[in-house]
C-alpha cells in the first residue's frame, strides 16, 4: 500500500507541467484561438527558464522569465492570425518549430550544466498523514499551485461572467459581439494568459521534473498536451484526468522497464505516447455522426448502455474554434 502511495504521489507530480500547458491551451481553445505553437513554446520557457533561474540563482525569475516567454509567442500568433488575418493552424506550427530550433540554438551554453530546482515543500503535519500524505502533502509548491489551477479554471469557465463571455467567443463570437464585448481584444488577452501559462509548463519541465537543460529535453510535450485537450472535450476536469491518465502510462511505463531488462528502453520510452494516440483515435472515433448511427441501429438492450459510454466519451470542439472574426 505504500508503494503504491508513493507511486501514486509520483503521477501527481509528473502530471503538473501538462496540467500547466493544458490549461493554458485551454483558455486559448475555449475562446476560438488555435495554439499549435505549444512545443514550441513548452521547449522555450524550459530553456530561458532555467537559464534565468541558474544566472540569478533565483527559481521563481525562471518561472516569471518562462511566463513572459509563452506570453510573447502567444501575442506573435495573435497579430500574425488574429490582426493579420493569417491562418491559425500555420502560425502556430511555424512558431512551434522556431521555438524549438530557438531553444537549442540559445541554450547550447547551459546544456547538462547543474542548477537550481524548486525547493521540496511538505506541508506540515498533512505531511505524515498515512497514505493520503504521501500522496498529496508531500510535493513542491509548484506541484500544490497544479492541485489548484484545474478547479480555479473550471470555476472561471462556468461560474463567472468572464467564463462566460470566453465560452460565448469560443462558439459564437458574433452573438458576444452583438452584446458589446470586444471580440479580438478578450481572443488575445486570454491566449497570452494562456501562452503564459505554457511557458510556465516548460520551466517545471526544466526547474522540477526533468531538472536541468539539454538538447530537445521537452520534445513532444507539447503535441501531448494538445492531444489532451482534444480527449478532455475542451472541459477541464476531464483535460486533467487526461494528464493524469498520461503521467501515469509514463510511471508505469519506467516500472516496467526496470523489471523488463530484456526489452529495448525505446519501447517504453514511446508506449505513453502511442497508447495516448489510440485513446484519443477512440474518442473521435465515437464522436462521429456514424458512431451516432451506428447507436441508433443497435438491439434496444444494447442502445441505452453503449450509447451512454459513447456520450461520455464523445467530444465537440467549440464552433468557432479557429475561424477568424470578421468585425460587421
Amino acid at each position: 500500500m505504500n508503494q503504491l502511495a508513493i507511486d501514486l504521489g509520483a503521477v501527481l507530480a509528473a502530471a503538473a507541467p501538462l496540467i500547466f500547458a493544458t490549461m493554458g491551451a485551454l483558455l486559448s481553445e475555449r475562446s476560438g484561438v488555435i495554439n499549435l505553437s505549444l512545443d514550441g513554446t513548452i521547449m522555450l520557457g524550459a530553456m530561458g527558464g532555467f537559464t534565468v533561474a541558474l544566472v540569478t540563482n533565483n527559481v521563481p525569475l525562471g518561472f516569471g522569465a518562462a511566463a513572459l516567454i509563452g506570453a510573447a509567442i502567444a501575442l506573435i500568433l495573435c497579430i500574425l492570425s488574429l490582426t493579420l488575418g493569417q491562418s491559425q493552424t500555420a502560425v502556430g506550427f511555424v512558431l512551434a518549430l522556431l521555438g524549438i530550433e530557438l531553444s537549442s540554438f540559445l541554450g547550447a551554453p547551459v546544456v547538462r550544466v547543474p542548477g537550481p530546482s524548486v525547493p521540496f515543500l511538505p506541508i506540515p503535519l498533512l505531511a505524515d498523514l498515512p497514505i493520503v500524505g504521501v500522496i498529496f502533502f508531500r510535493h513542491n509548491l509548484l506541484i500544490y499551485l497544479s492541485f489548484l489551477l484545474v478547479p480555479f479554471i473550471w470555476w472561471m469557465l462556468f461560474h463567472t461572467r468572464v467564463g462566460l463571455t470566453v465560452r460565448a467567443l469560443g462558439e459564437r463570437p458574433a452573438a458576444a459581439f452583438a452584446r458589446g464585448v470586444p471580440v479580438t481584444r478578450m481572443r488575445y488577452l486570454m491566449c497570452i494568459l494562456g501562452g503564459a501559462l505554457v511557458g510556465i509548463a516548460g520551466a517545471a519541465y526544466s526547474l522540477d521534473l526533468r531538472q536541468g537543460w539539454s538538447y530537445r529535453h521537452t520534445f513532444g510535450m507539447g503535441w501531448i498536451a494538445l492531444a489532451i485537450v482534444i480527449f478532455g472535450g475542451w472541459r477541464p476536469w476531464r483535460v486533467a484526468f487526461g494528464c493524469y491518465l498520461f503521467a501515469a502510462l509514463e510511471i508505469v511505463a519506467l516500472r516496467s522497464q526496470r523489471t523488463m531488462a530484456g526489452v529495448p528502453t525505446q519501447v517504453f520510452q514511446v508506449a505513453p505516447f502511442v497508447l495516448m494516440i489510440l485513446v484519443l483515435a477512440l474518442v473521435n472515433l465515437v464522436s462521429s455522426p456514424q458512431a451516432l448511427r451506428r447507436i441508433a441501429s443497435l438491439p434496444p438492450t444494447l442502445r441505452g448502455p453503449v450509447g451512454m459510454l459513447v456520450a461520455r466519451l464523445a467530444v465537440a470542439a467549440p464552433a468557432a474554434l479557429g475561424q477568424r472574426f470578421e468585425r460587421p
